[in-house]
C-alpha cells in the first residue's frame, strides 16, 4: 500500500487536503487516466491538495487481511500522516465506489477526524434487487445465494480476473463484443485508439482480493445488508451510520449498472448530517471518471462545495 501526494498546480484554495479512497477491485489510475480526463489533475488545477491511496496487489501473504486492517489500519494511518504533515485535526475524504463504502465506515468510527465527506458512486443499500450484481451475490436468492465461504476456502485470495468476468457478464454483448466492433471505426485515429487502449489496460488490470476481507465484505454488506442495519463490526467497533453527522456531498451516476442510483440515494435515510448535498450526472459508472463532459463539471462541483466548508 502506498500513499501518494499530488501538489496543487496553483495557490491552494482549500487549506484542508483531500484523501481519495478508491475501490480494491480495480486500480486507482482511472482517476488520473490521461491528460484531459483526469479527476486528480482537474482538482489540482482548482488548488486542492490531493492524497491518494494505492492499495497495490495483494499477495498470498495478504490472504488474512480483514476490514479491520484496511479501515482501522491503513486508512487511519494515512489520515494520521496527513494530519501530522499539515498540522490538522481533520481532513476531507473522497471515497469512490467500494472506497466510498470504506469511507462511510471510517467516518462512522472516526467522525472527529473527517471534516467533510464526498461519496462517489458509492453503494449503501446492497439489497436493491434490480441490479444483477446484487442479485447474483445472493441478496435475494435465499438458499441459492453464492457460497462465499466455499469461494474463499477454495481460492484463498479471490482472483481479480474472476471478478472482472462477473462485471463483463452484467453487459456481455456491449462489453465483450460491441466495443471491439466499434474499435474498427477508430483504428486510424491515434488519439481515439490510445484512449481505447488505456481503458482496456485499466479494465483488465484487476488485483486479487484478500480472502478474509472479501469474505466479510460480501457476507456483511451484499448478503446481510448490515451497513444500513448498523450491524457491521470492524475490529471490535460497530459501524453506525447515524454517527455520520458531518457535511456530505453524495455523487451518483444516473445510468450506473454496477452501483444502482437507488443504492447510493439510500444514504440520506441513515446518516444524521444536516448538511447533505446530492449531485447526479447523466453517465454510467465508468463515465463518472472519464467522460469529458463530466470532467468539466464534476471537479468544479467538488471544489466549490469544499470551499464553502473550509
Amino acid at each position: 500500500m502506498v500513499l501518494y501526494r499530488f501538489t496543487p498546480l496553483q495557490p491552494s484554495s482549500c487549506n484542508i487536503p483531500v484523501l481519495i479512497v478508491y475501490s480494491l477491485v480495480n486500480r486507482p489510475e482511472i482517476v488520473d487516466l490521461q491528460s484531459g480526463r483526469s479527476l486528480v489533475a482537474n482538482l489540482l488545477n482548482l488548488g486542492i491538495d490531493i492524497y491518494l491511496i494505492d492499495w497495490g496487489y495483494p499477495s498470498e501473504d495478504d490472504r488474512w487481511l480483514t476490514l479491520d486492517k484496511y479501515i482501522n489500519g491503513y486508512i487511519n494511518n494515512c489520515v494520521n500522516v496527513i494530519c501530522d504533515r499539515h498540522n490538522l485535526a481533520q481532513i476531507n475524504l473522497l471515497g469512490i465506489c467500494q472506497g466510498g463504502t470504506f469511507s462511510l465506515c471510517y467516518s462512522s468510527l472516526y467522525p472527529e477526524k473527517v471534516k467533510n465527506l464526498i461519496t462517489m458512486v458509492t453503494p449503501v443499500d446492497f439489497h436493491i434487487n434490480e441490479g444483477l450484481l446484487n442479485v447474483w451475490s445472493g441478496s435475494s436468492l435465499g438458499s441459492q445465494a453464492l457460497d462465499i465461504d466455499l469461494m474463499v476456502d477454495t481460492f484463498g485470495n479471490i482472483p481479480g480476473y474472476l471478478l472482472n468476468f462477473t462485471f463483463i457478464m452484467l453487459k456481455p454483448f456491449q462489453l465483450s463484443v460491441q466495443k471491439y466492433i466499434d474499435l474498427l471505426d477508430i483504428l486510424e485515429c491515434e488519439d481515439k485508439l490510445m484512449n481505447f487502449l488505456r481503458m482496456e489496460k485499466w479494465i483488465f488490470d484487476n488485483p486479487n482480493q484478500p480472502g478474509e476481507l472479501f469474505r466479510q465484505f460480501m457476507k456483511d454488506f451484499y448478503q446481510g445488508n448490515k451497513l444500513i442495519k448498523g450491524q457491521v463490526i470492524i475490529g471490535n467497533k460497530q459501524v453506525d451510520l447515524s454517527n455520520v453527522n458531518i457535511p456530505i456531498l453524495n455523487i451518483y451516476a444516473e445510468h450506473d449498472h454496477l452501483v444502482l442510483p437507488a443504492s447510493s440515494l439510500a444514504l440520506e435515510k441513515y446518516i444524521t448530517s444536516v448538511d447533505y448535498t446530492l449531485q447526479s450526472f447523466p453517465v454510467g459508472h465508468i463515465g463518472m471518471y472519464v467522460s469529458s463532459k463530466v470532467q468539466k463539471d464534476l471537479p468544479a462541483t467538488i471544489g466549490d462545495w469544499l470551499k464553502m466548508r473550509t
